[in-house]
Parts: structure tokens; sequence; C-alpha cells
């Protein structure tokens, strides 16, 4: 009876997603995004990621203590969430986070979460190595605490270490290390949410299987708007369209990723109406991260981020 039900569930999610797809993406690109008739506000609350400011923080024009501060007074956002490489190894010094907790409490800033970057020393939790999984997942525990610390409601991890492996069993490897962690992060009242980010975790459809197998209440996703790329030298793309879709059942969190705006006050690359008209369409109700990834379009952090917060704004109101 509970895989009769187990199935039921996800087959529903998976008919949701294709249906919502179809008529969400039907609309033009200018259409107004899908709205809840009921709703006398927008469901939604604008965070900002550190990365957009990487360059701030890495020629030291603001430090990890202040960004909640830049965040708040620069861009008039009161929410942000942060990045593992920017705590510069002082996420377990107490006295640290507790300065970063009364900054932010001191400016009204929401702390969301922590983004734990693949590239750090964590280990990776889609080792082929069951002793490697357990290990990674055991490396983790200390950004859990952190963000617990912090009051965040969840960190955002990445599906890595699978080097060569098939799809199902790295599919397989990657829900096994990330079902240990979510054991310690249900422990601590803290998500785990995964990002697609490369490889095989930008197949919406591999990821929504991941979050199947995982099937807990502490596990989701953080679907990024624009990191569909399989593999970015070969030119592999998913479609993003249909993996937000996919992904968006699972979400804890939106990355509302944008890498240029336009003289039409537009996205030059990512179809902003469209994903949102998917976000909504699923009910979706908290935090829109902005994340300017810039690259494709002559404008520094400060506009990027100005842009895409008035992009934003117009299409959810």
């Amino acid at each position: 009876m509970t895989q009769r039900r187990k199935f039921f569930k996800d087959s529903v999610k998976a008919g949701l997603g294709l249906a919502i797809l179809s008529g969400a993406t039907a609309t033009s690109s200018s259409a107004a995004p899908y709205k809840q008739t009921t709703a006398k506000t927008s469901p939604y609350k604008l965070s900002l990621a550190e990365w957009s400011l990487r360059d701030w923080l890495n020629s030291e024009k603001i430090s990890n203590l202040e960004f909640p501060e830049t965040s708040k007074k620069e861009f008039g956002i009161e929410a942000v969430e942060y990045v593992s490489s920017f705590f510069k190894g002082r996420e377990t010094d107490q006295n640290y986070l507790r300065e970063l907790k009364q900054r932010s409490d001191d400016h009204g800033v929401r702390n969301v979460l922590i983004m734990v970057d693949m590239w750090g020393t964590e280990g990776a939790l889609a080792s082929p190595k069951s002793d490697e999984r357990k290990k990674a997942a055991q490396n983790h525990h200390k950004w859990v605490d952190a963000a617990k610390y912090l009051g965040c409601h969840a960190i955002r991890v990445n599906a890595s270490g699978y080097r060569d492996a098939n799809y199902q069993d790295a599919k397989n490897y990657f829900a096994d290390g990330l079902s240990q962690l979510v054991d310690y992060g249900q422990k601590n009242d803290i998500s785990i949410v995964v990002e697609n980010h490369g490889g095989f975790s930008s197949n919406g459809r591999w990821l929504a299987e991941v979050m199947r197998a995982v099937d807990h209440d502490y596990c989701g996703t953080l679907p990024d708007f624009g990191n569909f790329g399989i593999d970015m030298e070969k030119g592999i793309f998913y479609d993003p369209l249909v993996g937000m879709a996919q992904l968006m059942p699972y979400a804890k969190g939106v990355s509302a990723k944008s890498m240029g705006i336009g003289p039409n006050g537009q996205d030059t690359t990512i179809d902003f109406p469209k994903m949102m008209n998917i976000v909504g369409a699923f009910g979706f109700e908290g935090y829109v991260g902005i994340e300017w990834g810039g690259g494709y379009a002559k404008m520094n952090a400060e506009e990027g981020i100005h842009a895409t917060k008035k992009l934003l704004m117009e299409i959810i109101g």
C-alpha cells in the first residue's frame, strides 16, 4: 500500500509538470505571469545570492560579514544567500558566526541559505565509493550547523564525484550520499537542497528521479534558471523550460539567474516571464534569489543586480 501511494504521488507530480509546462510556456514572453486569483500580494520574497557580488568579495571591496548590510543598503533586498567559499574557513568559528548573525539582525536581513560549493574540500556526495559518500556527508555537517545558527532554512549542495558512472549508477550514488546528509539535516531542522549545476544534475529528469529516490521532506531542489548546461564544452544543454517544470514539484527555493539584461529590460538569454509562469503555476511560495551571472552583457554587478530586480518586480508585482 505504501509503494502504491508513492507511485500515485510520483505519477501525479510527473503529469502535473507536463500539463503545467504546456500551459505556462504557451504564452509569449511578454505575457503576464500566472497569478493565484486569491492572492492579495505576491507569494514571493526576493533574496540576493552572494555569488552576484563575487567581484566585490574577491577584491575585498566588501567582506562576507558586510554582505547582509550591502544587500539591504545597496539593493533594498532584505534576505541573503551565502556562498561557502566566502567564509574563508571560519564556518565553525562561533565568534565569527555570532558577529555575522548580529550584523544581519541589526540590519533586518534574513539569512536564507548557504550554498556549499562542489569545488570545496567537503568531498563528493555522489562518489562511487560508499566510504567517500559517508565522509562527504559528515563533512557537510558543519555547514548544517552554521546554517542553523544563522537562522537559515537550508544548505545547497551539488551532485559531484560520480566520475564516469552511467545515468542509473550516478543517480544511485547521489541518492545514497544525499540521504545520509538529509538525516542530519532533519535533526537540525535544516533542509538539504540540490541545484541543477552541471553534469547529470542539469538533466531535470535525472535530478527529479534523485528526489523521488530520497523521498524526504527535508530534501528538495533549488531550480536555477540558467544552469541547464549538461556539458558546456560540448554544447549539450537541457531544455530549461522542461527542466524547471520537472524540478519545481520539489523546490524549496528558486534561483533567478540572469546572464545579461538587454535594452528592453529583458534577460538576453533566459525567458524570465516563462520561467516565472512555471514557478507560479506550481503554487510556489518562498524566496526567489537574484543571482547575477553576468558575462554576456556590459554590466557590472551593481547594474546587473538592479536590472534583474527590476525585471522580477515587473513580473511578480
